[in-house]
C-alpha cells in the first residue's frame, strides 16, 4: 500500500492535495510499522512455541543456557529490520529522502541488535565457563564484564558513523585526541581488568573463598568478583565492597588453603603458674600410673631415667644429680597422648604441646593442633573442649593456671591481714 495509492483514494474524499499527501506518508509509516510489529511478533512466537521446546527436550544441559539468556530470542529482532529494511523503498520510491531515512533507521537498529545478541553470547560463555570446575577457580566476569565494555564503546562509535553518515574509521582516529579523558572515565575499570588478570593468573581470589583484609573492613566470604570490585558478606551479614585493583595494592589473607587441605588451626597457650612447677614424687607417681594414656609413656621414660641414674650412685640423695620426672613435664606429655586419641584432631597435621619463653604471666605451654573438621561452629567446640578438658586436669598434676590477681584476691588478701594484726 503505498503513499500514492493512500493519497488517490483520500482524494475522493474531497481532501486537498497537500494534506492527502500528509496522510498517506503517515499511513504508509503506520503499514509499515504494524508490519514490523507483526514480524517481530511472529518471530519471537516461533522462537518460543518452537525452537525453544525442540532444546528443552534435548538431553544436553548446556543448551538450557541459550534459553536463561534470551540468545535466541534476540534475533527475532532482525525480522522488522528486515521488514523495513526490503518494504521501505518500495512503499517510498517517490520519497527518497524518506526512504533514506528508513534505512539510516535500520542501518542503526541493526548494530543495536548486534550488540544485544553479543551481550546474550558472552552472558551465555561466562554461564557455560562458571559450571565446569575451571571456572570455579577462574571467575570470568571481569573478563567479560571488560569485553562488554570494549564491544559497547566500538558499537557506539559504528551507531554515531551511522548516524552522521561518516566512515568509522574517521572516528576511530579521533580517539587519539580524547585518550586521556577516556583514560579518566574508565580508570577503575583498566585498573580493574589488569587486577582481574592478575588475580585469575595468580588464583589469589574466586568467589567462595573466605578472605580478610582489616584495612577495608572485609572479614567473610567472597561472593563476587566482578571488573571493578569485589564484594565480600562479612559473618555478621553485612556486605563489604573492595576495589579489584585493592586485592593487588594492598594485602590481604585467603582462609582457602585451610578449606583445602581439611584442617583447621589450633594455636592456644595454657599459662601455668611456676610456682606449682615440681619434681614428682611418689604420690605424685603413683598418680600418674593411674592415667591410661600416660602408661606408655612412663613405662618408657621412667626406664631411661633408672639406666641414667645407676650411673650417679650414692649421690642421689640430692635431687639435683640425678634425673626425675617433672609435672609439668608430664603434663605436657599427657597433653600430646590426649591430642593422638582425639577423634576430632587432624592425626597427619602437625601437632605439637611445646613451651614458650617464661613471661610475667606464667609458663605458656602452647597447644598447636589441627582440627579436621573446618567448620566455624564446631571448630570452635572443638578447641572448647580440648582446653576445657586440659584446664580441669591441671590438678591433678599438681599444676594449677597463671590467674592475675583480682579485686577479690585482693580484699581476700587484706582481710587475712587484717585478722593476722
Amino acid at each position: 500500500m503505498t503513499p500514492e495509492i493512500i493519497s488517490q483514494w483520500l482524494l475522493k474524499f474531497k481532501i486537498n492535495v497537500g494534506m492527502a499527501e500528509l496522510l498517506s506518508l503517515l499511513g504508509a509509516g503506520l503499514y509499515l510499522f504494524i508490519l514490523a510489529l507483526l514480524a517481530n511478533f511472529v518471530a519471537k512466537r516461533f522462537i518460543k512455541y518452537i525452537i525453544h521446546p525442540l532444546i528443552r527436550k534435548t538431553s544436553m544441559q548446556w543448551d538450557d543456557l541459550l534459553i536463561d539468556h534470551n540468545v535466541i530470542v534476540r534475533f527475532s529482532h532482525i525480522g522488522p529490520a528486515a521488514i523495513i529494511h526490503f518494504f521501505a523503498p518500495a512503499l517510498f520510491d517517490n520519497f527518497p529522502s524518506i526512504a533514506g531515512f528508513f534505512q539510516l533507521i535500520v542501518n542503526t537498529y541493526l548494530i543495536v541488535i548486534i550488540l544485544f545478541v553479543i551481550d546474550g553470547v558472552l552472558n551465555f560463555t561466562r554461564s557455560l565457563w562458571e559450571r565446569s570446575s575451571m571456572g570455579k577457580r577462574y571467575p570470568a566476569k571481569s573478563f567479560i564484564q571488560a569485553a562488554k565494555l570494549v564491544i559497547n564503546l566500538i558499537g557506539f562509535i559504528f551507531i554515531l558513523s551511522a548516524l552522521l553518515e561518516k566512515s568509522p574509521l574517521v572516528l576511530f582516529s579521533g580517539l587519539g585526541a580524547v585518550t586521556a579523558i577516556l583514560l579518566l572515565i574508565f580508570k577503575d575499570a583498566i585498573l580493574g581488568l589488569v587486577a582481574g588478570f592478575q588475580l585469575s593468573i595468580n588464583n589469589m581470589v574466586m568467589v567462595g573463598d573466605w578472605i580478610e583484609m582489616p584495612a577495608r573492613g572485609a572479614d567473610g566470604d567472597v561472593i563476587d568478583v566482578s571488573l571493578t570490585t569485589v564484594k565480600v558478606q562479612n559473618w555478621d551479614k553485612t556486605i563489604t565492597t573492595i576495589p579489584t585493583y585493592a586485592l593487588i595494592t594492598d594485602s590481604f589473607k585467603n582462609w582457602r588453603g585451610m578449606s583445602e587441605s581439611g584442617g583447621r588451626r589450633i594455636k592456644r597457650p595454657l599459662y601455668i603458674d611456676m610456682r606449682t612447677i615440681q619434681f614428682a614424687d611418689e604420690d605424685l607417681l603413683a598418680r600418674f600410673k593411674r592415667i591410661r594414656l600416660l602408661r606408655p609413656y612412663l613405662e618408657s621414660k621412667l626406664e631411661e631415667i633408672q639406666k641414667y641414674n645407676d650411673h650417679v650412685g650414692e649421690e642421689l640423695s640430692e635431687l639435683i644429680n640425678g634425673r626425675r620426672l617433672t609435672n609439668v613435664g608430664t603434663f605436657r606429655a599427657y597433653c600430646v597422648a590426649y591430642l593422638r586419641n582425639h577423634p576430632k584432631v587432624h592425626q597427619d597435621m602437625t601437632l605439637l604441646v611445646r613451651q614458650l619463653p617464661p613471661s610475667s604471666q606464667g609458663l605458656p605451654l602452647e597447644i598447636y593442633v589441627f582440627t579436621n573438621d573446618i567448620a566455624w561452629a564446631r571448630y570452635e567446640d572443638i578447641q572448647g573442649d580440648i582446653f576445657d578438658h586440659f584446664l580441669s586436669v591441671l590438678p591433678e598434676f599438681g599444676l594449677s593456671a597463671y590467674q592475675a590477681p583480682s579485686g577479690a584476691d585482693l580484699e581476700k588478701a587484706g582481710f587475712a591481714l587484717k585478722q593476722e594484726g
